[in-house]
């Protein structure tokens, strides 16, 4: 994955093992796992608190040098072994090849013409790696012990992913020669370059994701030396920061879910030479085949010979490349940022507000988010704001006026304004809101924009500059956005325009229905079985073909849905405190947003496979 790494030539050799006694490593380990596991700091301290859990990792760091696992050879020798391997194991070889293209790095090229849908790529299971394959390895007698594994698939990838490293005659060698040698997740960020990210959307959850980083390493690491189920992995003698951080990145930048054998439940896995593509816009286009138990992918669109192959990832922000896959995508048509609004409990309207809210299924308190594209907001955002600037009548009506349950739904219908007042409050609201972040960061977009000129600014500077950057855009278009929407509705009021008027049987609600919070008001279960109707009819209308089943789209590329750092398992909340909540409501929303797409696409699919 050209896009997720920046690849350095690995060295061979082990080094010069620094003079560091067992006991005063142990001791170092111990001061981390403690200043990682303390309280979370009070508000305006994590930069403080991650200065010093930085300065102990450094310290251990440098006492580590030399010791840390690496290959004879640069990663382009092995990828001919990995094709080799793949052909060996039945995966598809033919078509594409494993090539370098520039900045984007090494990529899948077309060395033919490729037709959009087709079918070019298939990984079967056995070359995967995977929780059930670490739990059928050296780890697994560890793996039936540790809460924290059995709680955090991707971190069981990681030692997974390091025990195979370091087994000579592991299987998968061929694949795991060719992982980058290191990433530009923020993880390798220096200091200096973290700090471009202050006042930004996403430090906090870069100065998590290394505290928390930090706090596993130093937890395994004291594991790995006295668990006796650990005596036999080969981590004991070599299992440094930089080892961890290494296959954090490499699991965080490739981990994608795939069902189980039996199709009852879904697990993380790795997915060689599949996840050397690099991303775009477009569309998930990577599914399972049960049947055929194998990872499988179709073209995006028509590619011809010599052209670069490219998959989507998903929905994902910009926020969410640079943290999760150290890369920023120019042409993001998904990039967004987050707004935390809520109505005041302490709000004489509070509690007609929260029940109008309800009613459309949505909270009173919630993080929404101001997309890039126009407008800015979801039918969910206008809906909260409609309801969070309603005067009492305004609210009496949406509660017990005539058709109130029905007007709930034009709630998010930019067609039917609930009032010309509401709306110049509401978009005045907006813009006001997205002027006082802006004034948030300690530098213009002028500024950022003059600093990526700079031809000396490191790679990891450039990113989070560029992320900085796009931020402050997003915000500027809905400020604009704001202003120009309350200037109309302004007019619309001063020339006593009449208002659109609800009609149970109008017809845009049936025209216009995607602005109508289908999102929030219709159930993912009730979606679940219009599909499961739609694929029993597809099924009795093909009964003299093959039995149908076959893309199950649970194979969404997720290197960023999930984040590395996350579990919503409360053993693990409870090893790690502080993970939990915010995992769980992470992990929720990228399975919502998941499903969403695989619903949209699925009928596509299955009658196309049929």
């Amino acid at each position: 994955m050209g896009k997720k790494s920046r690849v350095k030539t690995q060295k061979s050799g082990t080094g010069a093992t620094a003079a560091v006694s067992p006991k005063e490593m142990m001791n170092l380990i111990s001061e981390l796992l403690q200043k990682c596991s303390s309280a979370a700091p009070s508000p305006g301290k994590e930069w403080e608190e991650y200065v010093q859990i930085r300065a102990l990792v450094e310290k251990i760091r440098k006492k580590q040098k030399g010791m840390s696992v690496s290959f004879e050879g640069t990663r382009e020798e092995f990828f001919s072994e990995l094709m080799a391997w793949a052909a060996e194991c039945g995966a598809s070889c033919d078509g594409f090849e494993i090539s370098n293209f520039a900045d984007e790095g090494h990529g899948l090229k077309a060395t033919r013409d490729i037709k959009a849908e087709e079918l070019f790529l298939w990984i079967p299971r056995k070359m995967l790696m995977t929780v059930e394959s670490a739990k059928n390895s050296v780890l697994g007698q560890l793996y039936s012990q540790d809460r924290i594994l059995q709680a955090m698939g991707n971190v069981t990838l990681a030692l997974h992913l390091l025990c195979e490293r370091a087994n000579p005659s592991s299987p998968w060698l061929p694949y795991i020669k060719t992982l980058p040698a290191d990433y530009d997740t923020p993880l390798y960020f220096e200091e200096d370059e973290v700090r471009h990210l202050l006042a930004t959307q996403a430090i906090q959850d870069v100065l998590s994701q290394y505290k928390n980083t930090a706090r596993q390493y130093a937890y395994f690491y004291k594991v790995i030396h006295t668990h006796p189920n650990a005596s036999k992995l080969p981590l004991k003698d070599a299992f440094t920061f930089d080892d961890y951080r290494w296959a954090v990145s490499s699991v965080m930048t490739r981990q994608n879910q795939i069902p189980t054998t039996d199709g009852s439940r879904v697990t993380l896995a790795l997915i060689p030479l599949w996840d050397m593509c690099n991303h775009t816009n477009g569309l998930i286009t990577t599914g399972y085949n049960l049947e055929d138990d194998r990872c499988e992918c179709v073209a995006l669109k028509d590619y011809k010979e010599a052209e670069q192959i490219y998959i989507f990832y998903g929905t994902r922000s910009n926020a969410e490349f640079v943290i999760h896959n150290g890369f920023f995508f120019e042409d993001n048509a998904h990039d967004r940022v987050k707004i935390k609004l809520g109505v005041s409990k302490s709000e004489r309207l509070y509690a007609m507000k929260a029940e109008v809210l309800a009613r459309a299924g949505i909270p009173a308190s919630s993080i929404f988010a101001l997309h890039c594209s126009e407008p800015p907001i979801s039918a969910q955002l206008l809906a909260f704001l409609r309801v969070f600037c309603m005067t009492e009548e305004e609210l009496r009506d949406y509660l017990v006026g005539d058709h109130a349950i029905n007007k709930i739904f034009t709630l998010g219908n930019t067609e039917f304004p609930v009032s010309w007042e509401n709306e110049i409050k509401l978009w005045t609201f907006l813009e006001t809101r997205a002027a006082l972040l802006l004034k948030t960061y300690k530098t213009s977009s002028e500024e950022d924009r003059s600093m990526l000129e700079k031809p000396d600014l490191s790679l990891h500077s450039r990113i989070a500059i560029k992320l900085r950057l796009a931020e402050k855009e997003i915000l500027e278009r809905a400020v604009y956005c704001g202003r120009a929407k309350r200037l109309h509705f302004q007019k619309q009021l001063d020339e006593g325009a009449p208002l659109p008027l609800y009609e149970e049987s109008d017809i845009a609600l049936l025209e216009n229905a995607d602005a109508k919070l289908p999102i929030i008001l219709r159930k993912l279960e009730e979606e679940d079985e219009r599909v499961e109707e739609e694929m029993s009819l597809a099924q009795i209308n093909s009964s003299d073909k093959k039995p149908a089943v076959l893309f199950c789209f649970v194979g969404v590329f997720i290197s960023a849905t999930f984040g590395f750092f996350c579990s919503s398992f409360a053993s693990a909340a409870r090893k790690f405190p502080g993970e939990g909540e915010e995992v769980t409501n992470h992990m929720d929303s990228c399975l919502d947003e998941g499903l969403l797409r695989l619903h949209k696409m699925k009928e596509k699919y299955i009658y196309r496979r049929l």
